[in-house]
């Protein structure tokens, strides 16, 4: 009997010594996951705020607010000049720095990620769409205006009418003399001058007559399309390639000035029969009588609505349209009203 009270008296010390230390085992545990939870949490809230003050900095920049880089084709650069300078007026807090290239370098830079929003008469390629696709980029073009471009010729020069097939076999250099187009003419050899040798205007005329090779030995680049017509005013035989943009503002003294250094050609157009010619003035370009007409569009890579997106939807309504208008193009988005003026 006493033996089994001894087993009995043993078995339970034993067992509340197991269970004592099963309790400081249980104890210690719950104040290591304690520990351990706040250690989880203290960085969950750390995280929380470095992601909420990364947000605060991505927020920052909105449709009015930010400060960006676009890049633009230095043939628009008048027009792009007046619609950075009035919205970066009307929001204070925006900071747009426009950057004018060569057409070529432009889409470049806009493929390499190195800009958000270019400006340039040429869309994207279904292969360029296609890479930003698989890059998880979608590429958002908007018409922004209808310009033209214009060809220019010094002072001296009366040749001022040209066919279209006129203009076409300069191009494909079936016509190299001033007296190829007109026997009475006093000048020589034909200087076609452009801009650049990567630029969007000589890029347009290689597309619509379709040349493959180079063009004739009688071509020149420049650097630019200011520099096409200080380099026409100084010689009788050139024939410049310009954007018009650079000399429609009849409001800006600078435009004014290059305009009354050259003389505007008038171009008939391609297939009509009548003796009409067009020069590139606003109502001929809206109705494209003139031959040479083509649209210029605003694209964007942004993945949210910010800066450069706002500034692209100002532009493409009523206030930025009515800039297109003033500077003698013609609106994309807004109806205009050509009044006749009959003399």
């Amino acid at each position: 009997m006493r033996i089994v009270t001894f087993i009995q008296n043993f078995i339970i010390i034993a067992c509340r010594i197991f269970l004592s230390t099963i309790m400081i085992i249980v104890t210690n545990i719950s104040r290591f996951k304690l520990l351990a939870g706040i250690r989880i949490l203290s960085t969950g809230l750390f995280l929380f705020l470095v992601s909420c003050q990364g947000g605060n900095t991505i927020t920052q920049e909105t449709p009015t607010r930010g400060n960006i880089k676009i890049i633009a084709d230095e043939s628009f650069q008048p027009l792009i000049d007046t619609e950075v300078f009035t919205f970066t007026q009307l929001y204070n807090n925006a900071k747009i720095k426009a950057t004018y290239k060569p057409e070529f370098d432009v889409i470049n830079d806009f493929m390499n990620d190195s800009v958000k929003v270019i400006v340039t008469s040429r869309k994207l390629s279904d292969d360029q769409i296609k890479y930003l696709r698989d890059t998880l980029v979608i590429a958002r073009t908007t018409t922004f205006a209808y310009d033209a471009l214009a060809l220019v010729i010094n002072k001296e020069n009366n040749d001022s009418l040209l066919t279209y097939k006129s203009v076409r076999d300069i191009f494909l250099g079936n016509t190299l003399t001033w007296k190829d187009l007109d026997q009475r003419s006093k000048l020589d050899d034909i200087s076609v001058i452009f801009d650049n040798t990567k630029s969007g205007n000589i890029r347009y005329f290689r597309e619509l007559f379709e040349i493959q090779d180079n063009f004739p030995g009688n071509f020149f680049a420049v650097k630019s399309n200011a520099e096409v017509i200080n380099f026409v005013s100084r010689n009788p035989n050139a024939l410049g390639i310009i954007s018009v943009n650079w000399i429609s503002d009849k409001d800006d003294s600078t435009s004014m000035s290059f305009i009354n250094k050259v003389r505007v050609v008038a171009v008939s157009q391609q297939l009509s029969g009548d003796n009409l010619y067009y020069r590139p003035y606003q109502g001929s370009i809206y109705d494209k009588s003139y031959p040479f007409v083509r649209e210029i569009y605003l694209i964007s890579r942004e993945t949210f609505k910010g800066l450069g997106s706002g500034f692209i939807q100002w532009a493409t309504a009523e206030q930025g349209q009515r800039i297109v208008l003033k500077s003698g193009l013609v609106p994309a988005t807004m109806p205009i009203r050509l009044v006749e003026i009959k003399n």
